[in-house]
């Protein structure tokens, strides 16, 4: 059992608190303003307990051969949960976290370190400015879980933000994201016809209830210019403890329908999730 004591901590974009997990002796529960953020093992850094980290985990799986070093770029930080499972399962690999927050950096340092040989550089820093600043062809895989509270910010959903991620990747890059919305779809349809206007292979893994639009929930966007490995993917989806599926190809062109990307000028935030979407017991 877990012995430690929960951590409250005023960070720069809202109040921070790190609880200890009961069952598990080593593991972490970030939340930023009461939203869950990350879950952090330190005994077992390749444990994913959230279901979109876990579909996050199986692409990152699948991108390359297994145990090659990737340079990864991960927009968004929390508690370094991704940045962790690279490193436990690709190691030699180089990783950069860019989270706005520094004082929650801070906060994860002390608290949940990383262990020396990680290859993981965090940066205080805007995500999309740090994007717009970084050298063309410069990562193998993006990652973007970037949340102001429970929502994307604005500048991070546009067309000329999706561009810019294409830019940074080489050409054999993948982009993924963690997004979340419910029907009518609005927001996730038109980051889809964004991404699909920069990259040829679009790939949506989400629990079905939410595809079919009955609750708001997350949903995974991969985007590159080489084909997913869709049947691996679905597989491992499919035999989630929070079973999902793999949407690809004609299906994800028909799920942007008529929507369009959003240009800078127009751009607002993702939707606000409904009481109690993503709250905690």
């Amino acid at each position: 059992m877990n012995a430690s004591i929960p951590v409250t901590r005023v960070t720069d974009h809202g109040t921070a608190k790190l609880m200890p997990d009961v069952d598990r002796t080593r593991a972490w529960l970030l939340t930023v303003d009461g939203a869950p953020q990350s879950y952090v093992d330190l005994d077992d850094p390749a444990y994913l307990e959230f279901e979109y980290t876990r579909r996050l985990g199986y692409v990152l799986d699948a991108v390359a051969e297994e145990g090659r070093p990737l340079h990864v770029v991960h927009l968004g930080g929390g508690g370094l949960t991704l940045p962790r499972y690279v490193a436990a399962t690709r190691p030699g690999s180089r990783q950069e976290v860019i989270e706005a927050d520094g004082a929650l950096l801070e906060l994860v340092a002390e608290y949940l370190p990383l262990p020396p040989d990680s290859g993981v550089t965090p940066h205080a820093a805007d995500a999309r400015a740090w994007l717009e600043a970084a050298p063309d062809d410069h990562a193998d895989v993006l990652i973007a879980d970037v949340f102001g509270g429970s929502r994307v910010p604005a500048h991070l959903t546009t067309l000329a933000y999706a561009r810019e991620a294409e830019r940074v990747l080489r050409p054999d890059g993948v982009y993924l994201a963690n997004l979340a919305d419910a029907a009518p779809f609005g927001f996730l349809r038109s980051q889809l016809a964004a991404f699909a206007t920069v990259f040829e292979e679009l790939a949506l893994i989400a629990e079905p209830g939410v595809l079919r639009g009955r609750r708001f929930g997350n949903a995974v966007l991969v985007a590159a210019h080489r084909p997913p490995a869709v049947a691996v993917l679905a597989r491992r989806a499919a035999a989630d403890a929070f079973p999902a599926r793999v949407e690809h190809g004609a299906a994800v062109r028909e799920f942007i329908g008529s929507a369009r990307p959003v240009d800078d000028a127009d751009a607002v935030p993702s939707p606000e999730p409904p009481d109690g979407a993503f709250g905690i017991g």
